[in-house]
């Protein structure tokens, strides 16, 4: 039998840490880790296409991990069909108790929420798995509003869209409003009022990402108590999508420029930078995923001649270091 050292001229390694940059084929036991390593190469990351969902549609809500995930509402026409996903295939459960497109909508696969609509309501209700139930209101009505929620549908946050004002018209708003699990109470506002923007993260810790009037790059961290403005995106736009779950690790992807857009930024806590673009350009699609380094974008207007779509990518990486087993 051929040794590794006839292969590669040396022993393997033995190393007490990975080394910061190893090139592709390179193998190393980690003394402190008691494991055998190597290099697949440089670790990349790119949208591949996966299933597509039951209906096309946009104006939908996404909630949970790429591996399991609900989308929700959207139109034409404007539904309250909801689909699960398994990593491999979609699934159509049990429909929303009302129709909603553009709405405020995230969670997790087994405990989500969805507030407000286009059509401007306070309606809320929640997602156990199952079923969906409506819960008591908002305390203003609003449409294109987005939503972060804690790990289940008894805690979670509402921010911005568009509200009546006195008069004829209406206006971009920067009302927070915080859900204990029974009741809706205001808290403090966000810095600038905005709609069609994206959000990600817990009911202490989210992101206001992007958005409109006008058409914005703006990024607003929330801490649980306020909102502090933070580095903007690279590329401002409105419609776009994130992974959902968390705040300090995300990816923002889609949305018009206008056109409609494919570029995909990764936000590292501090900065966003860009990455992999998307297969095919998408705006007022859905979003899931619980980092930056994996991400489902669902659906949406697309292409380059616009078209209501129900096209799934997955956000992925490739390479990197590998650890070996026996088995």
């Amino acid at each position: 039998m051929t040794t590794y050292k006839e292969i590669r001229g040396t022993n393997i390694e033995v190393l007490a840490s990975d080394p910061s940059n190893p090139v592709a084929g390179q193998v190393w036991y980690n003394s402190t880790d008691n494991v055998l390593k190597g290099s697949a190469g440089a670790l990349t990351f790119a949208w591949a296409t996966k299933n597509a969902i039951n209906t096309a549609r946009y104006g939908l809500r996404g909630a949970g991990t790429a591996a399991s995930t609900i989308v929700f509402g959207g139109e034409p026409p404007k539904t309250g069909k909801t689909e699960s996903y398994n990593g491999t295939n979609w699934t159509e459960v049990n429909d929303m108790n009302e129709t909603r497109k553009n709405f405020g909508g995230a969670g997790t696969s087994t405990s989500a929420m969805a507030c407000g609509d286009e059509a401007l309501t306070a309606n809320t209700e929640t997602w156990n798995g199952t079923n969906w139930t409506e819960v008591n209101n908002l305390n203003t009505d609003r449409r294109r509003n987005t939503a972060a929620f804690g790990a289940g549908n008894t805690s979670g946050i509402t921010f911005g869209g568009f509200s009546p004002a006195p008069g004829p018209s209406g206006s971009n708003i920067i009302i927070t409003e915080q859900w204990n699990g029974t009741n809706w109470t205001e808290v403090n506002d966000m810095n600038t009022g905005r709609v069609l923007m994206a959000g990600t993260g817990i009911v202490t810790a989210a992101l206001a990402i992007g958005g409109e009037s006008p058409r914005t790059a703006k990024t607003e961290s929330w801490n649980g108590t306020n909102w502090t403005e933070v580095n903007d995106t690279n590329t401002a736009r409105q419609g776009g999508a994130a992974s959902n779950l968390s705040a300090t690790a995300a990816l923002y992807f889609g949305g018009e420029t206008p056109p409609g857009s494919a570029l995909t930024e990764s936000w590292n806590g501090t900065n966003w930078t860009e990455t992999s673009d998307l297969s095919v350009p998408r705006r007022e699609g859905a979003g899931s995923g619980a980092s930056n380094t994996t991400a489902l974008a669902i659906a949406g207007i697309v292409g380059a001649s616009p078209d209501v779509g129900n096209q799934t990518e997955e956000f992925s990486s490739s390479g990197g270091t590998v650890t070996f087993t026996d088995s």
